[in-house]
């Protein structure tokens, strides 16, 4: 079975104040799961978020669950 290699990406609505995660959403369908990362520190450690988990988180933030900062 071939290794697949996250596709890394940052938002679009990321400003550019060096507060972003990037997330690697190509490993969601294939393997259940959605890599997280500082992008401060690209080679540090990913969290492995389950993907029903983060669909979950995704769905919070666009129905304004989680208020604003």
């Amino acid at each position: 079975m071939p290794v697949e290699t996250p596709h890394w990406y940052t938002s679009s609505y990321s400003g550019n104040g060096g507060q972003c995660v990037e997330v690697a959403t190509n490993l969601a369908a294939p393997h259940g799961i959605v890599p997280v990362r500082d992008s401060k520190n690209v080679s540090g450690p990913a969290l492995a978020v389950p993907a029903a988990a983060f669909s979950a988180f995704v769905a919070g933030v666009r129905a304004g669950d989680f208020g604003s900062a």
